[in-house]
């Protein structure tokens, strides 16, 4: 296939199509939603939460829900708790990475993403890792140990017709992972690593003044951004397993 990538080692497609084009030709994948959800994921994990994706998108075909299960009746099946859409409450869960700092050990909660959760879902029977800044040296090793074919998967955000918006956010994830990583790089994997060493030294000042940061100060969640720039601050790789994603021992 001339989309795969497959003549290189490290490998970096954005979104669901890149998914689609590189998990099966690949030992590992790594899913990077910065502003949200893997940043969220890698916070509530490294507490000892388990958090199992979920999208409302049909095109997903739910190994594990019907796709007119709703997301209540799916946690309620878990026994888990349902995040809330950042902004509609200052109470609870949500894909605001601020709101899962201090979540309890053992909790078990549903996370709904347009963007990274749906991805996660998507990957198949190749193993999956939850990437962002704040753990990318940690998920680089952890990938490695799967094998040298690596699959960096840059999730971007949506503009209102549904279609990807390539996010700056996650271009710079992706590049953050693969400086830790060895082995031949693509094209598309080479413009990560090489956009993410333009901004490394203040990274940020970078997240704040793009567009979706941007986004998320207007909205009051500068904090989230603060988290989310933290960089290698965490040794936490979240893995997904059995439909969520546990902090990998």
């Amino acid at each position: 296939m001339i989309y795969n990538q497959v003549e290189f080692d490290l490998r970096c497609e954005w979104g669901k199509q890149g998914v689609e084009q590189l998990a099966a030709v690949s030992d590992v994948v790594i899913i990077v939603d910065v502003l949200s959800f893997t940043t969220c994921v890698e916070i509530a994990t490294n507490n000892g939460a388990v958090i199992f994706p979920y999208t409302s998108y049909h095109t997903v075909n739910f190994p594990f829900a019907s796709t007119d299960e709703s997301v209540t009746d799916y946690a309620a099946r878990l026994g888990a708790e349902v995040a809330v859409r950042r902004g509609v409450s200052t109470k609870g869960y949500s894909l605001s990475p601020q709101s899962l700092m201090k979540i309890p050990p053992g909790t078990k909660l549903v996370l709904p993403s347009p963007n990274g959760s749906t991805l996660s879902l998507l990957t198949g029977n190749t193993p999956t890792l939850a990437g962002c800044l704040r753990n990318c040296a940690a998920v680089a090793e952890a990938a490695q140990s799967y094998g040298k074919k690596i699959a960096v998967i840059p999730s971007g955000e949506r503009w209102p017709d549904g279609s990807l918006r390539p996010a700056f956010e996650d271009l710079i994830g992706a590049g953050a992972i693969l400086s830790h990583l060895t082995g031949s790089l693509s094209p598309e994997g080479a413009i990560a690593l090489t956009s993410f060493q333009n901004v490394q030294a203040d990274l940020l000042s970078h997240l704040q003044k793009c567009s979706s940061g941007k986004e998320l100060i207007a909205k009051g969640y500068e904090s989230d951004i603060e988290l989310a720039a933290a960089y290698n601050v965490s040794a936490c790789v979240p893995i997904f397993t059995q439909n969520a994603y546990v902090k990998r021992v």
